[in-house]
């Protein structure tokens, strides 16, 4: 079965899968994006096929079960008489046609609210498939998306991690794990085992189920950009005694700092390796950076820090870029961070007013690019400079998210629309 953007197939007994949608706010929405990277694992939705999200999970291999999610698809007559035998028969009918290693079975809004026992039906189904079959209770209105993947953390430890035993162990195995992974978490697995260090697990990242069931051998958890599920780090630190680093992936420092770290918590005699690795890293860095610096250097830029992702912000700062960080709200541990990178004050955006507020900075500071979200390119085009889009899709965390951050940046300048802004009419 194939998925494709806005499409619904059915199964003949009514079961459907269905394509990418938005993501929403919500503690279903949370608990899918922590759990759906999961990649030989089927996740089955026990509501409406409007609650059915196909979240894009960085897997790069050639499996399908973490690309397409599965439905029940409740309807009027499941809501007056239950849904729950219908869950058992999609449960077994996922298991026929995909022959998942294990199935994660969600509940939404409509069938909490009804009270359907996806407990019940869960279990029935594991012990006639002899394979693990977990319900997620996470209905969206139990709590934002952060509470869903808090939800699917104490999910993971209690049905999943600590059920396989790895054929073998190290001194110098890790888990990473965050909300989703990209590929700045990719290439800092790379660069570990470049020196000696196996990840054992990527928790929310692209895995097999075995790896995150032997995730208890780990001798360290590192929690990248992740406050949800620094909670499973520290109930796995009560449970298995395994310490825990927090760490960051959005700036050359942070990135340098992560891989020394882990490091030194393993093993001291690791840190002179460490260290050779992030002086060959730096040293290809700013051969390729050269090609871009050379043309952006100089030029000023506003960039909108609202989202507090510092990734940018060093790639502009390293490209010797004259920023000037604006931020329509910021907490207070984001906006220290980035006026100690930037050694100045954010400029807080006055509510109602912002684009005009904008406009304003851009006519008086001189500004030649701003980046920010897309609801912002109308006033880039207004005063005819360019633009760049920070809030979409791609990822800018690793070594190479700071070259594809400088491309992006680059490109952005020396788009020919950008010039066409500046050129009077023909007639």
């Amino acid at each position: 079965m194939e998925a494709s953007h806005d499409k619904i197939e059915s199964f003949s007994d009514g079961q459907k899968s269905l394509a990418q949608r938005n993501q929403q706010d919500c503690a279903f929405d949370g608990a899918m994006m922590a759990l759906v990277p999961i990649a030989d694992a089927a996740h089955l939705v026990h509501g409406s096929s409007g609650c059915v999200g196909s979240f894009l999970s960085g897997s790069n291999d050639a499996a399908i079960l973490n690309k397409i999610r599965f439905t029940t698809d409740m309807e009027e007559s499941d809501i007056i008489f239950g849904g729950a035998k219908k869950l058992y028969k999609a449960i077994l009918e996922v298991h026929r046609r995909y022959n998942p290693k294990a199935i994660f079975v969600y509940s939404t809004c409509v069938s909490a609210m009804i009270g359907d026992d996806i407990n019940g039906a869960a279990h029935d189904a594991a012990e006639k498939l002899s394979i693990p079959v977990i319900p997620i209770d996470s209905p969206g209105f139990v709590g934002n998306k952060n509470s869903g993947i808090r939800l699917a953390g104490d999910i993971l430890l209690e049905h999943v991690i600590g059920t396989v035993e790895p054929e073998f162990t190290t001194n110098y195995d890790i888990n990473l794990i965050g909300d989703s992974f990209d590929d700045g978490a990719v290439e800092i697995e790379s660069l570990l085992e470049k020196i000696g260090i196996r990840v054992l697990a990527k928790i929310a990242g692209n895995s097999q189920y075995k790896q995150i069931a032997q995730a208890h051998r780990a001798k360290l958890n590192v929690v990248i950009s992740s406050k949800a599920l620094l909670k499973l780090a520290k109930q796995m630190q009560k449970r298995y005694g395994i310490d825990y680093i927090e760490e960051s992936l959005h700036s050359l420092e942070e990135i340098n700092n992560c891989l020394i770290n882990i490091a030194l918590k393993l093993d001291a005699d690791l840190k002179e390796r460490t260290e050779n690795l992030i002086t060959a890293q730096i040293n290809n860095l700013n051969y390729q950076l050269d090609l871009y610096r050379s043309y952006i250097k100089n030029k000023r830029i506003i960039i909108d820090v609202t989202s507090g992702n510092l990734s940018i912000i060093s790639t502009a700062k390293i490209l010797n870029l004259d920023i000037i960080p604006i931020a329509e709200h910021l907490n207070e541990e984001n906006k220290a961070k980035i006026t100690q990178l930037l050694n100045q004050e954010v400029i807080i955006l006055n509510k109602g007013n912002e684009k005009n507020q904008v406009l304003q900075i851009i006519q008086e500071k001189e500004v030649d690019m701003l980046v920010a979200p897309y609801n912002y390119q109308s006033i880039a085009i207004q005063a005819q400079i360019s633009f760049l889009n920070n809030h979409h899709q791609s990822t800018y965390a690793g070594y190479t998210g700071i070259i594809k951050a400088a491309q992006e940046l680059y490109t952005a300048f020396k788009s020919t629309v950008w010039k066409q802004l500046n050129t009077s009419a023909p007639w």
